[in-house]
């Protein structure tokens, strides 16, 4: 058998060239205690970046997986973010050290709204799939998901005072959701359009609801709970409430309806907002004193929600007013006291708008005590902006305090390219060129310029030379980094240039059907000063009957290939202009070739999706093969090999061997299409960019690939996720109804409901051994040696068989747990209630145990009780768990009682308060020493 082919294989460097990607929102974070409102945390395709907004760079990345990042939410503490994904995932990251831990998986689609509720305990989400999920954080588990909205959820918010969350969506419906008893209380049905967002007011008494309009709906909320009885949102059990107070109720006929016994919802009026779209966010600093509002444009409109004593005052001088007034009309016949109504313009007051530099896509506030406002704007073109704001001003004006531009383009890159020593790279877009460094990502040189469509580094790395599209070749100087020149080319767009193999001057092709050939030349005029300075002078013109989309010399520059609109390849004798050769075959015009290094072959990717291999000496086609699932936009050799790389409107990037016509390898990654790539001069490094701003280093390993061993991982990929869509696992005897559990099927939850079956089988196996071995101790009348143990239980330190199982479940993620052992089939099922019994008597993960053992009476109810073998069994658990839960509660207890006993003892002794009280003397004492400087400096 002859020496396979060697293939190494590329794997994901970098990513970089994106600020903020358009997906996910924008939220400000506290690092390690510092400052609030310097940290911003944006999405950055599937990566999290937070940015210093003050130094104007990158502090920490939370990496994701491979999907993108769609909403964003810090938690209450700022220790942790919650980041949603595209495939409807949850992750909740640690701001300290940047490490997830936690992630939750419960939706069938992307994320749309996170919200961690005041103490952080719990986290609700909502999706685009219509469900609302609430998470225990501490737990690591699922409580709930809510069913009941028709379209992708827009919205959710906790009550602080009360078990209650409400959830808006696109189907144009408010829900009211009562998290005690999961159900739907109230839907809100006063919206013609789509809810887009809302906030909380006035001590959450009043909702905020944005649509699809210029109008902001305001909401009275009423809680009727409160009128009857002051105490937790538990005691809503209508019949106690009833029964103490029949001889009051007997005429009140609503309050035998749930909603109004919760609460009762009233519209109280509209804020007209001055853009006439739709409402992209809606969001009030934590504090609810402050709104901003923003639609599609790039205006952000700020209102003010004015405390009580305002309200008050303004009312008051309204009343005054209307007194005088009547009093001139009326002269002496005494009228009677004029009534001024309180309107909501009375309480939410426009403060000002703040113009971006362009649309707006996400925002994020807050109010520091002193009423500075400080505000972070996600933009639509890849730049993150910051303004401040103080809000006790009359009439306040914005002032920007940063601009974050400099890590990527405004625009889409539609061209790359690397230096000849692989260390710079080249980015063009369609208002900046940026040079780059490979190796550190930090952009070393911006220069303006304008829509660029292809570029190069000019030989000696000095110079670079941008095509455009209004057909002018554009040269820059990299040390001074100024324009040098701008030649008038071709009249239509400047479509592709290549440098000539003598590295003497290149040739472009244009949307004119022509193709110019340029030589450089230094020249001395009054710009350059002294020294010479490079410029390029036309030579020949070769004209043709179709718009040149793409020109490539062949390496020993005998022959000029030259791609055009009526999708044939045309190859000219570079010194004669004459015909060669016509590869015709493709469907659609041909947008990228590349000839390899022997001249031997020449590549071309077309529009209609395959790429073909033919040979340079006949024009004939080796082989056409489908490539992309969408057009083929770029595709370059390998240098030194006939390996080439293509990259498809598909998002992907693929690598071919041109001798053997077999895939290689997929680099997946990008989540738009990818406009083009760039390969090193050694073929180590990779740039690819994309439609969603961001670029890609891929780098050459020493890992090689076996062909097989791809197909293999590829096929058991599709069979994972095929496995993952499958039906869900139903509970035996529950009708779906608006609560469900939070869970769902995954290939992890597949997996660990399988290590569960395995350990099970384990210990079977390792029960009936030892118990042949008893038996023949027995009838040989003498001890035995023991049988072998499993290497398995070795492993794990000689633990019993038992034991084992017990490890199995305790390394199952906590949020996993649940759906795994609605997995398990039930044969396994009375042995895993033995091994609980057990665990219980000698107190081993008693909480664990308790949670699986009641789950799994709850699904396995019908089989459990009609089961006469597990009666003892069950009997058993039944004391021995409610003994031990007792216990437990009472070392809780005592350990809680002592806690707060050496509080106590420790304060009496050094006369010292704790926690809560010692902030709040803190903050006495600060404001003392405010008034006495305040004191000195009015004497003064």
């Amino acid at each position: 058998m002859g020496l396979t082919k060697q293939y190494l294989r590329y794997t994901p460097s970098a990513v970089f060239g994106v600020i903020g990607s358009q997906k996910a929102n924008i939220v400000f974070v506290t690092l390690r205690g510092g400052e609030r409102g310097r940290y911003v945390a944006v999405g950055a395709c599937e990566h999290v970046f937070i940015w210093d907004v003050r130094k104007a760079e990158k502090v920490l990345i939370l990496e994701g997986n491979k999907h993108e990042v769609t909403h964003l939410c810090p938690s209450p503490d700022g220790v942790h973010i919650a980041v949603g994904y595209e495939d409807g995932s949850v992750r909740i990251f640690s701001l300290l050290n940047g490490e997830s831990n936690v992630s939750f998986n419960g939706h069938k689609s992307a994320v749309t709204t996170i919200q961690y509720d005041a103490l952080g305990a719990r986290l609700v989400t909502g999706s685009r799939d219509t469900d609302v999920i609430v998470w225990d954080v501490i737990n690591e588990c699922g409580l709930y998901r809510l069913k009941g909205h028709k379209d992708a959820i827009t919205q959710a918010l906790f009550l602080k005072n009360k078990n209650l969350l409400v959830t808006s969506s696109k189907d144009s419906f408010v829900k009211w959701w009562d998290l005690d008893t999961q159900h739907c209380f109230k839907t809100m049905v006063g919206h013609r359009s789509e809810v887009w967002g809302m906030v909380l007011l006035n001590q959450e008494n009043r909702l905020l609801t944005g649509s699809a309009d210029s109008e902001l709906r305001a909401w009275d909320i009423d809680y009727l709970e409160e009128n009857k009885e002051v105490g937790e949102p538990q005691e809503k059990k209508g019949k106690g409430l009833l029964d103490d107070d029949d001889e009051d109720h007997e005429d009140e006929g609503p309050n035998e309806d749930p909603e109004e016994r919760i609460l009762s919802c009233e519209k109280a009026g509209s804020v007209l907002r001055e853009a006439r779209d739709r409402v992209v966010s809606l969001i009030a600093d934590p504090k609810a004193k402050v709104l901003a509002c923003h639609g599609l444009d790039a205006n952000l409109e700020i209102f003010a929600v004015l405390p009580e004593e305002e309200i008050q005052k303004t009312i008051k001088k309204k009343l005054k007013k209307a007194r005088q007034k009547a009093k001139s009309q009326g002269g002496d016949a005494g009228p009677a006291d004029p009534v001024v109504e309180r309107k909501l313009t009375d309480e939410i007051q426009k403060l000002t708008n703040i113009k971006a530099s362009s649309k707006i896509r996400s925002v994020d506030c807050f109010l520091s005590p002193n009423g500075e406002m400080k505000i972070a704007l996600l933009l639509q073109n890849n730049t993150v902006e910051t303004y401040t704001l103080m809000t006790t001003e009359k009439n306040p004006a914005s002032t920007k305090t940063c601009r974050l531009t400099l890590g990527g383009h405004r625009t889409d890159v539609r061209t790359l390219t690397f230096s000849s020593d692989n260390i710079a790279v080249l980015s063009a877009s369609g208002e900046t060129v940026k040079v780059w460094n490979r190796s550190t990502l930090q952009v070393i040189r911006t220069m303006a310029c304008e829509y660029a469509l292809c570029s190069l580094f000019v030989p000696g790395d000095r110079q670079i030379i941008i095509g455009t599209k209004s057909g002018k070749i554009q040269i820059f100087d990299l040390a001074s980094g100024s324009l040098l020149e701008t030649t008038e080319a071709h009249d239509g767009a400047l479509w592709s240039i290549c440098l000539s193999p003598d590295q003497r001057g290149i040739v472009t092709g244009g949307a004119d059907k022509t193709v110019k050939f340029w030589d450089f030349e230094l020249i001395k005029d009054n710009e350059s000063g002294p020294n010479k300075r490079l410029t390029v002078k036309h030579t020949r013109t070769l004209q043709l009957d179709e718009d040149v989309l793409c020109v490539r010399y062949s390496p020993n520059q005998r022959l000029l290939a030259v791609s055009l609109l009526d999708c044939t390849v045309k190859i000219f004798y570079t010194d004669t202009l004459k015909f060669f050769l016509s590869l015709y075959g493709h469907k659609l015009p041909v947008l990228c070739m590349d000839i390899s290094h022997d001249c031997a072959l020449i590549v071309t990717g077309s529009a209609d999706r395959n790429v073909k291999v033919w040979g340079l000496d006949f024009g004939d086609c080796h082989r056409s093969m489908f490539a992309h699932d969408d057009s083929v936009m770029f595709l370059q050799f390998v240098p030194k090999t006939h390996l080439f790389f293509t990259a498809g409107k598909d998002r992907k990037i693929k690598q071919w061997d041109a001798d053997k016509f077999e895939h290689i390898q997929t680099l997946e990654g990008h989540k738009g299409e990818v406009w083009c790539l760039a390969i090193s001069p050694n073929g180590d490094h990779i740039v690819s960019s994309s439609h969603d701003k961001s670029l890609r280093l891929w780098e050459r390993t020493r890992e090689p690939i076996i062909l097989e061993e791809e197909k293999e991982m590829e096929r058991e990929a599709e069979f994972e996720e095929s496995l993952a869509k499958g039906d869900e696992p139903i509970v035996p005897g529950e009708a779906k109804g608006e609560a469900e559990p939070a869970g769902k099927k995954t290939i992890e939850t597949v997996k660990a409901a399988e290590r569960i079956m395995e350990a099970l089988e384990l210990y079977r196996k390792e029960n009936t051994m030892l118990e042949e071995h008893t038996a023949a101790c027995k009838a040989e009348g003498k001890e035995l040696p023991l049988p072998p143990t499993n290497p398995i239980l070795m492993a794990y330190g000689n633990i019993s068989p038992s034991r084992y199982v017990l490890e199995v479940i305790k390394k199952v993620r906590s949020s996993e747990l649940e759906v795994s052992l609605l997995v398990l089939p039930f044969p396994y099922i009375p042995d895993l209630l033995s091994l609980f019994n057990t665990y219980i008597q000698q107190g081993l993960e008693v909480e664990l145990v308790c949670r699986c053992l009641f789950f799994l009476l709850r699904i396995h109810f019908g089989q459990i009780t009609g089961n006469r073998m597990l009666l003892s069994v069950v009997d058993e658990l039944r004391t021995n768990t409610i003994s031990k839960v007792r216990e437990i509660r009472d070392v809780l207890g005592f350990n809680s009682a002592g806690l707060q006993f050496l509080q106590r003892e420790i304060e009496s002794k050094e006369d010292v308060m704790f926690f809560a009280d010692a902030t709040g003397r803190f903050e006495e004492k600060k404001r003392k020493r405010r008034r006495r400087a305040r004191a000195i400096l009015t004497i003064a």
